[in-house]
C-alpha cells in the first residue's frame, strides 16, 4: 500500500520548534511528510532541520518552484491525504478564514481538497479575542478540524489556553482521521459532560462523583466521525477533545446558558452531564466556621437543563438524556423518556462493577422513543461512545429522510 501524505504548515509563531518533533513523529509512524512554511515562521526554525527530518525540500517561497513542469502548491495540494498547520498563530487563521492566499501555507489551504487540520498556538488573551474566536468557527463550518489549544505557561509570560497541542496529540488526531470512518460529515452535535458545583461559600460546594469520562468519549468519538462538536463540560481533569469547540461551565445555570446557546444550531443533544439538581438558596461570602455551629443549608431546585432543551426541540432535531440510577433504573428511565419527550434514553445502573462513576467502562442500555432496547455489555466508554452516536444517526436518518446519512 502506497504511503499517505501528509502536508505540515508551519506558522510564524514561537511554538514553530514544536514542528520538528510533529514531522519526526509522523515519519516513524510511516507517513511521507511534505512541509510547507511561511517566512515568518523560518525566523523561528530553519527550513534545513525539517528536510533533514523529513527528506524532503522544505517549501516557503512562493516564486521559487522546485519542479518546473508543475505549480508547487497545486502540485502538493493535489498529493496530500491530509493537511495539518501546526502552530496556527491568529494572523494565519485569519487568512484561513478570509480566503487570503499570499504565502504557500494559505495558498496550498485553498487549493487543497484532503482533510485540513488547524492546531491554534498564541496568547491567552489573543486567543480568546472575539475574532480570532469567529474565525476558527468559520473554519470549522467549512469542515476544519480546529485542534483545542492546550493550557499552562505561554511563551509571553502568561498562564492559560494558547499552547500549540503536542506533537503527540496532534499525530493522533491525524491517524484517526486518516482511518475512521467519518459517517457523521456535516452534522452539528451538541454535547453535555462532567457535573457542575453548587458554592456554599468559598471553600465548601455541592457537587456529585460524575467524571466526565463519558461525554469527553462520546465528543471524542464525535469529532473523529467528522461531526462538528460543540462540548460543554463542567469541571473535570480531563485533557480537552481534539477537534471540538470546548465550553467550560461551573453551575447548572451556567450550564444551562451555554446550552441554550448552542442548542438552536445543533442536529442533535447528547446531554450526558450530571447537572447537580440542587442547589443553596443562598451563598455564603465567608468561610462558615465549625465554631459558628452547624451550618444549616436550605437547597432548592436548579433548573432542568435536557427538558429546557426538548422544549425548545425543532422538527428532526434528537434530544438524548442520560439516566444514572440505583433502583428500578429501565423503569425510571422509560419514565424520563417519556416525561421530558427524549428521542433516545441511555441508562446504567451505577452500583453495578464497571458501570459506576470515576471508571473507564461502562454498562449501558440504550431505550428509544418507540419502546425498543439495546442492552451493551460492559465495554470500554469509547466503544460505548460509538454504539451511542450510532443510534443517533440512525434516529437522525428516521427524523429527516432527505438527511445525506
Amino acid at each position: 500500500m502506497d504511503k499517505k501524505t501528509i502536508l505540515v504548515g508551519v506558522g510564524g509563531g514561537i511554538a514553530a520548534y514544536k514542528s520538528a518533533n510533529l514531522c519526526s513523529l509522523l515519519v516513524k509512524r510511516g507517513y511521507e511528510v511534505q512541509v510547507l512554511m511561511t517566512e515568518h515562521a523560518t525566523r523561528f526554525i530553519q527550513p534545513l532541520t525539517l528536510q533533514a527530518l523529513t527528506k524532503h525540500p522544505v517549501i516557503f517561497d512562493t516564486f521559487a518552484e522546485p519542479n518546473p513542469s508543475e505549480i508547487a502548491h497545486i502540485a502538493v495540494a493535489d498529493r496530500a491525504d491530509l493537511y495539518v498547520i501546526a502552530p496556527a498563530t491568529a494572523n494565519l487563521i485569519a487568512k484561513l478564514a478570509h480566503g487570503l492566499a499570499d504565502d504557500m501555507v494559505t495558498t496550498t489551504a485553498l487549493a487543497a481538497t484532503c482533510p485540513t487540520v488547524v492546531a491554534p498556538a498564541m496568547n491567552v488573551h489573543m486567543f480568546e479575542h472575539p475574532a480570532v474566536q469567529e474565525n476558527l468557527d468559520i473554519l470549522r463550518r467549512r469542515g476544519t478540524l480546529v485542534l483545542d489549544p492546550g493550557e499552562g505557561p505561554l511563551a509571553c509570560g502568561y498562564t492559560g489556553r494558547g499552547r500549540m497541542p503536542e506533537p503527540e496529540d496532534i499525530a493522533d488526531v491525524i491517524e484517526a482521521v486518516l482511518h475512521q470512518e467519518r459517517d457523521l460529515e456535516g452534522l452539528i452535535l451538541l454535547i453535555t459532560a462532567g457535573p457542575t458545583v453548587e458554592d456554599i461559600d468559598p471553600v465548601r460546594y455541592l457537587t456529585n462523583r460524575s467524571s466526565g469520562k463519558m461525554g469527553y468519549a462520546l465528543a471524542e468519538q464525535a469529532a473523529r466521525r467528522g461531526a462538528r462538536v460543540t462540548l460543554i463540560s463542567g469541571p473535570t481533569h480531563l485533557k480537552p477533545v481534539p477537534g471540538a469547540r470546548m465550553v467550560y461551565v461551573r453551575s447548572t445555570e451556567q450550564m444551562l446558558h451555554a446550552v441554550s446557546e448552542f442548542f438552536p444550531e445543533a442536529d442533535a443533544f447528547i446531554s450526558a452531564a450530571a447537572p447537580a439538581d440542587f442547589r443553596p438558596a443562598r451563598t455564603l461570602d465567608h468561610k462558615w466556621k465549625k465554631s459558628q455551629g452547624p451550618l444549616k443549608l436550605d437547597l432548592v431546585e436548579t433548573p432542568d437543563i435536557l427538558l429546557a432543551a426538548s422544549r425548545l426541540k425543532r422538527p428532526g432535531q434528537v434530544v438524548v438524556g442520560f439516566a444514572a440510577e440505583t433502583d428500578m433504573p429501565l423503569e425510571h428511565a422509560r419514565r424520563k423518556l417519556i416525561d421530558k419527550d427524549l428521542d433516545l434514553i441511555v441508562v446504567n445502573d451505577v452500583t453495578k462493577p464497571g458501570a459506576g462513576f470515576e471508571v473507564d467502562t461502562n454498562q449501558v442500555t440504550l431505550i428509544a422513543k418507540d419502546g425498543s432496547t439495546e442492552a451493551l455489555p460492559v465495554m470500554e466508554k469509547h466503544r460505548v461512545a460509538d454504539h451511542i452516536l450510532t443510534r443517533v444517526r440512525q434516529v437522525l436518518r428516521v427524523s429527516d429522510g432527505e438527511r445525506p446519512l
